[in-house]
């Protein structure tokens, strides 16, 4: 049953478990390898996930496309991966900022994946964008951070992996989809581990598992949100997590976000925003064909 103000809430609520997860990870990663902090986070996800798929019975179990789910699920940890490597060296208001260039990467990818059709307008609307990115990241010049490479990979693994989950809506479960990501990315990092591990102290063990926890919960509210509204009426309220993460960035890490970087994020916000515009509009058009 559609309920608006509960998906909002919902989905305000996933993005600040997210900005708490990014907050740890940033944290973690000063000591601790991202593979390392990576599997001790999905570890936690495949108990969550399993458990919420074993409530609701094992014939969900089954899926229709096996391998999109597998590779939603290496998006989603190559998403992971490469954005707590961002944020060893990158402040958490500027990572998230650069990270809000995934709708636009998403509505790009919708061609190639779903065949969807992008007017001009939206292409723009994109351009704008990474303009947007190039304002925070500045290359060329002395401010200029590398690491924001690794959240531009992280983005576009993100904006892959949820091109795919639009691709099998209503085919499979949400439990079981979280599910088959959480095993996928669980594998591929139990694969990885040996060659990128040092002994973690009791503290920072439970910190990861912290992070697993809060992580997962923030992708469990997402599910739910996204049952009670829909994407372009919930889409603009995603962009909450830049508050959350500049107020992070200042109360754990005492660093604020410069005038480029909010200069930056503002033109990608307004460029997401009218893209959710022109897809509302392409929707009604659709609607009024039908």
């Amino acid at each position: 049953m559609d309920n608006p103000l509960r998906g909002i809430a919902l989905l305000v609520g996933a993005t600040m478990f997210f900005s708490v997860s990014d907050a740890i990870a940033k944290f973690l990663g000063q000591s601790l390898p991202v593979v390392e902090i990576s599997w001790i986070r999905y570890l936690t996800f495949v108990v969550m996930a399993g458990g919420l798929v074993l409530r609701r019975g094992r014939r969900r179990l089954a899926v229709r496309s096996p391998w999109l789910q597998v590779a939603r699920g290496v998006g989603l940890v190559g998403s992971a991966l490469f954005f707590i490597e961002a944020l060893k060296s990158m402040p958490l208001a500027d990572a998230a900022s650069v990270g809000f260039v995934s709708p636009l990467l998403i509505t790009a990818l919708s061609v190639p994946v779903l065949g969807e059709v992008v007017g001009m307008r939206r292409w723009l609307a994109i351009l704008v964008g990474l303009l947007g990115v190039l304002v925070i990241v500045r290359p060329g010049t002395g401010a200029f951070q590398p690491a924001a490479l690794f959240v531009l990979a992280s983005s576009m693994s993100w904006a892959l992996a949820s091109v795919l989950t639009r691709k099998m809506a209503g085919t499979d479960d949400a439990a079981t989809t979280l599910l088959y990501s959480a095993v996928t990315g669980f594998v591929l990092l139990c694969m990885a581990l040996p060659f990128d591990f040092v002994w973690p102290t009791g503290r920072e063990v439970a910190l990861c598992l912290v992070l697993g926890v809060v992580a997962s919960t923030g992708q469990y509210l997402m599910v739910l949100a996204y049952r009670h509204a829909g994407a372009a009426l919930m889409a603009p309220f995603s962009y909450v997590q830049l508050i959350w993460s500049v107020s992070l960035g200042w109360l754990v890490f005492a660093a604020l976000p410069d005038q480029w970087t909010m200069l930056g994020a503002c033109i990608i916000v307004a460029s997401g925003l009218y893209t959710v515009h022109r897809e509302r509009i392409r929707a009604r058009e659709r609607r009024a064909v039908a």
